[in-house]
């Protein structure tokens, strides 16, 4: 069994695209910068709101003063509406029950700043569940960059052959990977199998109960 879950929170617990579609469409649409799909939003989230911020503002505009702006003016629009049609998985508050019910240690790192990831995670579950929770602190380099999950295995005594990252895309798989750990790739998430595949999860997930398995089953060879 894995002892330690490490989770990513949008597109893995939570399904947060449609208030973050929404809230980029509303920024786009005050600038006049093109808007986009739902679907296109999946693949422009992944690494934080600043670089959503940036990938959303045409190239040609993209200067310090106008990435500031813009980025101030979406947190006070998302911070509203954040709510508006978020909810959790199917199945994902029964699983992180059953696995706190079995001595799972469970924490969160999301790449959304940290209060916010805080404050979203105990509107929408349990905190009691979690041993730690943390987004994107000052001055910590956002995923894939290692550093965070590092830090919070170092905070929760936890053993790296015995931890799995859970996350539903490329830059989830690669902080895993940079972390030395295994990683178990949502499908139901933001991304999907080929890209998942491709960037070479160890284990691969298709509903809340397929995961709790591959929790329960443990790392191959331990």
């Amino acid at each position: 069994m894995y002892k330690t879950v490490l989770f990513d929170l949008d597109g893995t617990l939570l399904n947060t695209i449609d208030d973050l579609a929404a809230a980029g469409n509303r920024l786009c649409g005050a600038r006049g910068w093109p808007l986009h799909t739902v679907e296109q939003f999946k693949h422009l989230v992944g690494n934080g709101i600043p670089k959503l911020i940036e990938r959303l503002t045409p190239p040609d505009q993209r200067t310090p003063q106008v990435l500031d702006r813009a980025l101030r003016d979406f947190q006070a629009d998302y911070q509203v509406h954040m709510q508006d049609l978020t909810a959790p998985y199917p199945g994902i508050p029964q699983l992180l029950a059953d696995l706190h019910r079995q001595g799972v240690c469970m924490a969160v790192l999301s790449n959304k700043a940290d209060p916010l990831a805080r404050e979203v995670v105990g509107d929408y579950f349990d905190l009691s569940l979690f041993a730690s929770v943390h987004g994107l602190a000052a001055g910590m380099a956002p995923k894939p960059d290692p550093a965070g999950v590092n830090a919070l295995m170092k905070e929760l005594g936890a053993d790296p052959r015995l931890t799995l990252y859970v996350g539903d895309s490329d830059v989830d798989v690669a902080t895993a990977h940079n972390a030395g750990i295994d990683c178990c790739g949502a499908l139901w998430g933001f991304r999907g199998r080929k890209e998942l595949e491709e960037a070479g999860a160890t284990h691969l997930a298709a509903d809340a109960a397929e995961l709790g398995r591959v929790v329960l089953a443990g790392p191959e060879g331990v």
